[in-house]
């Protein structure tokens, strides 16, 4: 099964899919490492981070999940892609929660105020919806453990496509 995992910076993507792919037993490919790998993108000195062209980024990926049957690509960019994926798993925070998560993470105080905007807007979510049907979209609040969470996935993937 290929599976994207997807939601604003500091709602657990990383973790849960990593729980994931080792439950599932699929590799597991964030995009800002593999956008680094794979030279896609730059360095914004002044902003402190990697900027990357989303059609060269989502080109590269189904690439590879067009060779590969078990992969899970993780990111909060690939809300904004069109990959070729069987499900979505759109990760949600509470905004006062995730504002708690960032701080705790120092992220700088505009980037919080925008990820927790974002997550407020559904942007994440509502980017998804645009291009992918809605039966292939699994959203989940992330309010319990690693573990339960990941859990709580692997069951609504199995009641929905069979695993």
């Amino acid at each position: 099964m290929r599976i994207m995992v997807t939601g604003s910076p500091g709602v657990g993507k990383t973790r849960i899919a990593k729980a994931l792919g080792k439950s599932l037993k699929c590799r597991v490919v964030n995009e800002k490492e593999f956008a680094v790998e794979q030279a896609i993108g730059k360095w914004d000195s002044q902003n402190e981070e990697l900027v990357v062209p989303l059609g060269k980024l989502q080109k590269a990926l189904n690439q590879v999940l067009g060779r590969e049957k078990n992969l899970i690509v993780e990111g909060h960019l690939l809300c904004e892609t069109k990959l070729k994926v069987d499900a979505v798993v759109v990760l949600r925070l509470h905004p006062e929660l995730l504002q708690a998560r960032l701080e705790g993470g120092g992220y700088i105080a505009e980037k919080i105020q925008d990820n927790v905007f974002c997550e407020g807007i559904d942007y994440c979510k509502k980017h998804i919806l645009r291009r992918y049907p809605e039966k292939k979209v699994l959203e989940v609040e992330c309010k319990k453990t690693i573990k339960e969470t990941t859990n709580h996935i692997i069951r609504e993937l199995e009641k929905r496509w069979k695993l």
